[in-house]
């Protein structure tokens, strides 16, 4: 364990010039002294240490192995990346150790060797050094099993980080450098949103999927995307760019023969003025108090920046929600259920959509039909009345309206002429422990963007503020639809007073260098109203 291993370490104090070094002037000295390579991980290895003693973000340690790393060879020192320690998702493979994904089915088996992603790292220069816990099926907003136990958020311990890749989000947040994560609903987007980091979704394509295990194999309806995630803009922009240099195509057979383009860069970064489209809401869950503020704080500084704003009103988002969750749970949650064991506990969320799934039909439409005409939630109502496992007529057929629902996009985007949009990367800040109970369905903000396959990225704007983020006077939860009231069941600006709230930063499909350089371009504009990140202890 990693409390174990770096026992001998915890008096010592952190390098904090290597904590605050910029990621370029570090690989330049591991580049002129590559025994420097050591220092870096021994730093970022007390980090994780705090970061773990705090939240409970580690699950794997490769420490040890990452030391031989650097003396053997095994490490191209001489790449972009060289000496910068990345931590991975516990789903990421490396030789000779697990990858659990939370289930006892999968411990003591380690892999005979590592996964494409691990083999990229080093010969770009890095050193992965720890992995990270996730949600027992990576299929919720918390990162909980029965392995590794609960990640708590660094802000507030009564909060999760987010999921699937949340110990990715707690340990960035507490000073880890970069990190590797997969989204298939928002899950870097949601830590990043939770724990006050940075995150870019890439499009099928952009980034290695090989080497890697999974609760869903054979999910092809809402493809999962392992995607980059960071504690700065910086070191996300830096690191995305050097992977995608490399060429990822050369490593995986799923990879676009597409290079990195800087001239893409180039163009968005010395862009004058944008149009920029707001998505205020998605229709089902209307954006909390605090995170209306952080996305209105955004359209302000992109204003003052000499922008042009437009209200947009795209294809229902509603639709979105609808064929997304359809297509991802197609099979009853069959799939991800098939690897527990008896006794072991499920999240949630998950547990309450498999429960629903499994009724009886005459149960479940007489249940419907109250929902829908007694209490006269068209919205719930519609999730509800298709809510089982798919036939394959069915399947063919809800692919069929996700492709018809791109286009749908696409002519909306070619018509409008937006450069790209803003919108909240979820209704509320982070959610208690156990809360995806009731806000399971409140993902559509990013949901939408992995059926559409767009290229989209988060970054931390604010704090939540318990006077300013109040909900109004005379707020009635009793008045929302069954997936809002989920979700605001669980909003208390008093208790989340301090938790971070970011903004989501949302391109085309496949266009990572551009949506980077409008991360960039969007946090240079909030200036002083810039997110101040947790200090390093």
């Amino acid at each position: 364990m990693l409390l174990d291993y770096l026992q001998h370490r915890r008096d010592c104090p952190l390098d904090r010039e290597i904590i605050n070094k910029p990621i370029e002037e570090l690989v330049q000295e591991v580049h002129k002294d590559p025994s420097k390579a050591a220092d870096l991980l021994h730093t970022y290895g007390k980090v994780a240490l705090k970061a773990h003693a705090k939240t409970n973000c580690v699950t794997e340690v490769l420490i040890e192995d990452a030391e031989k790393w650097i003396k053997d060879g095994s490490i191209n020192f001489k790449g972009p990346l060289a000496g910068i320690p990345v931590s991975l998702k516990d789903t990421i493979d490396v030789k000779d150790y697990d990858s659990s994904v939370g289930v006892t089915c999968n411990v003591h088996k380690p892999k005979t060797e590592d996964g494409v992603t691990v083999k990229l790292l080093k010969e770009l220069g890095a050193v992965p050094y720890i992995k990270t816990n996730i949600p027992i099926t990576l299929l919720s907003f918390e990162s909980s099993n029965d392995l590794w136990g609960r990640s708590t958020n660094p802000y507030n311990s009564k909060y999760t980080p987010g999921g699937s890749t949340g110990g990715e989000g707690a340990l960035l947040a507490m000073g880890g450098r970069i990190g590797i994560g997969s989204d298939v609903a928002g899950s870097v987007r949601c830590p990043a949103h939770f724990s006050g980091i940075y995150s870019l979704k890439c499009s099928t394509g952009r980034w290695p999927k090989l080497g890697m295990t999974t609760s869903m194999p054979g999910q092809d309806g809402i493809p999962a995307v392992y995607s980059p995630m960071a504690r700065t803009l910086n070191d996300l922009f830096y690191f995305t760019r050097a992977v995608l240099e490399k060429g990822t195509y050369n490593y995986d057979y799923s990879c676009h023969p597409i290079p990195w383009r800087a001239d893409v860069v180039k163009e968005y970064k010395e862009k004058k003025t944008m149009r920029i489209g707001v998505l205020r809401t998605d229709g089902v869950v209307d954006p909390s108090p605090a995170c209306k503020r952080a996305l209105e704080m955004t359209e302000a500084a992109l204003r003052r920046a000499g922008h042009e704003i437009i209200e947009i009103n795209p294809p229902e988002p509603y639709e979105a929600l609808y064929l997304a969750s359809r297509l991802l749970c197609a099979d009853g949650l069959d799939t991800v259920r098939g690897f527990f064991r008896t006794g072991e506990w499920n999240d949630r969320g998950v547990a309450q959509m498999r429960f629903y799934a499994k009724l009886p039909s005459p149960i479940k439409y007489f249940y419907y039909l109250w929902v829908r005409y007694i209490r006269r939630d068209t919205l719930w109502a519609g999730l509800l009345r298709d809510w089982h496992r798919t036939t394959t007529t069915e399947y063919w057929a809800l692919i069929g309206r996700r492709e018809a629902y791109k286009r749908k996009w696409w002519e909306y985007w070619q018509a409008t002429n937006l450069d790209f949009i803003i919108a909240p990367p979820n209704a509320t800040p982070a959610v208690p422990h156990d809360g995806m109970h009731d806000a399971v369905s409140s993902c559509g903000y990013t949901f939408m963007f992995n059926l559409l396959d767009y290229s989209a990225g988060v970054i931390p704007v604010t704090h939540v503020d318990k006077t300013k983020d109040q909900l109004p006077a005379g707020f009635n939860i009793r008045k929302l639809n069954g997936i809002a009231r989920g979700a605001y069941k669980l909003y208390d600006a008093n208790e989340m007073h301090g938790l971070p709230v970011g903004v989501q930063v949302i391109g085309r499909r496949l266009e990572e260098e551009k949506v980077l350089a409008l991360m960039e371009r969007v946090e240079d504009a909030l200036g002083d109203d810039k997110f101040k990140l947790l200090d390093v202890d």
